[in-house]
């Protein structure tokens, strides 16, 4: 089980109205991650590159075969923490800088489990069979109502809080998050994405166009459908599938605000 790894492709891209990239992610055989960072000025790249700069050096650590099962969840959980004050920091030390926040969703392997990190709005998927299912809950105002049924899936749309965070990462340091498991089974599929992809395309569309496709390939299929359908924000997305066999990535890999 130990051996189960990530086989992994990811791609950020700026989309067709946006003027730059505040997205970032990662990909390691035991590590996938996407920040996607707001704030004005340069705030939105500065926040979502912290956030990953940190995630993967203290992979170094919660990844080691050596360190315990609750060894590593604490650390890896208590991630949230130090990118937070990480935040504070650099929001502190330069006004301009004022507002920014990231999202974060991670998802690392071990011991034949996924464990998933979840932070605000981007997403996590994992296909199985013909079945896609979203193992993240967005921290927004929507899915509070949703929750609530308050509001319908047909009134988001629409709606003029669709795109507000309940909780982010932004140096307020007042976050409780929790990690969350899964079952890992070679074959399984895994989707991280920013809301650029996951607030163009339905649930049932990213399923059929991974379909059938290697990690690179969907990926592409992925982002070009964001574009075909207008990309009003910046895009990011990793498709990682689990194998028992070794994968050829060894180190992290960045992608977006934090690869430059």
């Amino acid at each position: 089980m130990d051996s189960l790894n990530f086989v992994s492709a990811a791609r950020s891209a700026v989309g067709l109205i946006r003027n730059g990239n505040e997205d970032g992610a990662l990909t390691h055989p035991q590590l996938i991650a996407v920040a996607d960072g707001m704030g004005g000025h340069a705030g939105g790249e500065v926040a979502s590159s912290i956030a990953l700069e940190i995630l993967a050096r203290r992979a170094a650590v919660f990844t080691d075969k050596e360190i315990d099962r609750d060894s590593a969840d604490d650390y890896f959980n208590s991630t949230i923490d130090e990118i937070d004050n990480a935040l504070k920091v650099a929001s502190d030390e330069d006004p301009k800088l004022s507002g920014l926040g990231t999202t974060l969703t991670a998802l690392f392997t071990r011991e034949g489990q996924a464990v998933l990190l979840h932070v605000g709005d981007s997403r996590a998927y994992r296909i199985r069979g013909a079945a896609i299912e979203q193992l993240s809950v967005d921290h927004t105002v929507m899915q509070e109502l949703l929750s609530a049924g308050t509001i319908t899936q047909a009134d988001i749309a629409e709606h003029p809080q669709r795109s507000m965070l309940t909780q982010a990462l932004m140096g307020s340091q007042t976050l409780s998050i929790g990690l969350h498991l899964f079952d890992l089974k070679e074959g399984d599929r895994f989707i991280l994405c920013s809301d650029g992809l996951s607030g163009v395309l339905t649930d049932k569309e990213i399923k059929t166009l991974v379909k059938s496709q290697s990690p690179k390939d969907a990926v592409a299929a992925l982002v070009d459908a964001t574009y075909i359908n207008g990309a009003p924000d910046n895009v990011t997305v990793i498709v990682a599938d689990i194998a028992g066999s070794a994968s050829a990535q060894t180190a992290i890999e960045f992608f977006g605000t934090a690869a430059s």
